[in-house]
């Protein structure tokens, strides 16, 4: 018994209850607080007469001992440590998912708005520093190729299409080239030419992890080699990729995946800019043009124009195949279902501060539900710009112009966070945005989603009116 009132805890007192013994202490706080309702008794300060009758009656009265012992017992059920534990993971997760529905900035930086000159260059050293003599590698642990997990034909494909687009924007390169064969090695190795498909993963230890990818690889496989074509500046360069192209593309028929539809698509319309006359492939691009109009009519609605009840990843490639294909093939109806879908795609990912705000993975976005906040991928702000382009293209409204910015800065801090994931320091770029900031790691989707952005806001003929004009957020 501690004879100061003011005593706050004590390790004996929580010990004793804890181990469901009846308890008689003086009446300091800590006591009073873990004693009261009956799970033990208090005695005054300084009166070992009081405290010697309680022992006594305890002693004789077992049924009121026992009672004692047990509402101690059960009370302090909730302090041992598996429990302690687990109101910290819930009381984190309560924090993180108030977070993720009201984020908190980290720092603001200074203004975005730039002029042509300090528009980022393309800078190559973090792609080539995640490539070795296999292709790239997907995963970075910061910024250290992460080796786990080796090698994905996504990935290759579109480092394919980045390391050609450089080579206008980057003289006396050497490597350039190297990486590109590279690159187009491991899509031609990738191709299975027993079923006329793709593989996805490959390990580390250059075993394929599975005999068939997915059908979105496939379409990604698709748009690398279609790209390729039309920006190889070598015939043998072009004629590797000519022929996976052409062994390729004709089973996309018979993919039932939207998005797969939409990939092969923009690698179809790059290869028919090079090659109009090829017959089959327009037929190919006439049917899935029309698989993915005839799904968005299907699905889409005043409040929802989406092919789709669901609004995941990869989502600005919809558009952007519908805008290629309606152009291409003189379909008006086409490109107005390409222009609404990627106008709502604008409204329902800008926050109310005007930036680019893009649906999260974690849980993506119903139609009867609720937008995920976090975690934004780079993928995602990449495809906005590649639509939002595609959508200049297509009507000459400047107001393109400006959403393209608006996606592009995203990538330099304005954004939920106010946090940039474009790393001057290196040339990558990080993997996501979350309700704590960016994560780290630099894998390959992301650089290359940073890379692709970046090119092609170079390659645009009104370059400097997308480093000018700026977005007017207030």
């Amino acid at each position: 018994p501690y004879l100061n009132r003011e005593q706050i805890v004590s390790g004996t007192l929580a010990y004793a209850l804890g181990a469901g013994k009846a308890t008689i202490s003086t009446p300091y706080w800590y006591a009073e607080e873990m004693l009261a309702d009956g799970r033990g008794r208090i005695v005054p300060f300084q009166d070992p007469n009081a405290l010697a009758d309680q022992v006594i009656d305890l002693f004789d009265n077992k049924v009121e001992r026992h009672a004692i012992r047990k509402k101690a017992y059960k009370f302090c059920r909730k302090m041992i440590w598996k429990e302690v534990a687990r109101s910290y993971l819930e009381l984190i997760g309560e924090i993180k998912r108030e977070r993720e529905q009201r984020p908190h900035t980290i720092f603001h930086p200074k203004t975005l708005q730039f002029t042509a000159s300090e528009l980022p260059q393309p800078n190559l050293d973090h792609l080539k520093l995640l490539t070795d003599d296999v292709g790239i590698l997907q995963h970075a642990e910061f910024i250290v190729p992460d080796r786990t997990h080796g090698y994905c034909t996504d990935d290759n494909a579109r480092a394919l299409i980045a390391v050609l687009m450089a080579q206008d924007f980057i003289s006396g390169d050497s490597k350039l080239i190297g990486l590109a064969c590279r690159y187009l090695s491991f899509v031609h190795y990738a191709f299975n030419k027993a079923d006329g498909r793709f593989r996805n993963f490959m390990g580390y230890d250059r075993r394929w992890l599975e005999e068939e990818g997915t059908e979105d690889c496939h379409g990604r496989a698709i748009w690398g080699l279609g790209r390729a074509a039309v920006l190889s500046k070598s015939d043998s360069f072009t004629d590797v990729a000519l022929n996976i192209f052409n062994r390729a593309m004709p089973v996309m028929i018979h993919f039932s995946s939207p998005r797969a539809w939409a990939f092969g698509l923009v690698g179809i319309h790059a290869y028919l800019k090079r090659f109009s006359g090829d017959s089959e492939v327009r037929r190919v691009r006439s049917t899935l043009a029309q698989k993915l109009f005839d799904l968005y009519r299907a699905n889409a609605t005043d409040d929802w124009p989406w092919i789709e009840n669901t609004v995941n990843y990869a989502n600005a490639k919809i558009p952007q195949a519908l805008l290629l294909s309606g152009r291409w093939l003189d379909k008006t109806d086409m490109i107005e279902a390409g222009l609404n879908s990627l106008e709502w795609l604008v409204r329902i990912q800008t926050d109310p501060k005007g930036h680019f705000s893009p649906i999260g993975n974690h849980g993506w976005f119903s139609r009867d539900g609720n937008r995920a906040r976090f975690d934004q991928q780079p993928l995602e702000a990449q495809n906005m710009i590649d639509a939002c382009i595609e959508a200049y293209m297509v009507t000459g409204d400047r107001k393109w112009i400006a959403e393209t910015q608006r996606c592009f800065d995203w990538f330099l801090g304005r954004n939920d966070m106010d946090t940039p994931l474009y790393d001057y320091s290196t040339g990558g770029c990080r993997d996501g945005l979350t309700a704590d900031g960016a994560n780290q790691n630099q894998g390959a989707e992301s650089t290359l989603a940073w890379l692709l952005s970046v090119l092609n806001i170079h390659s645009l003929p009104d370059i400097e009116a997308v480093a000018v004009e700026g977005v007017d957020t207030e």
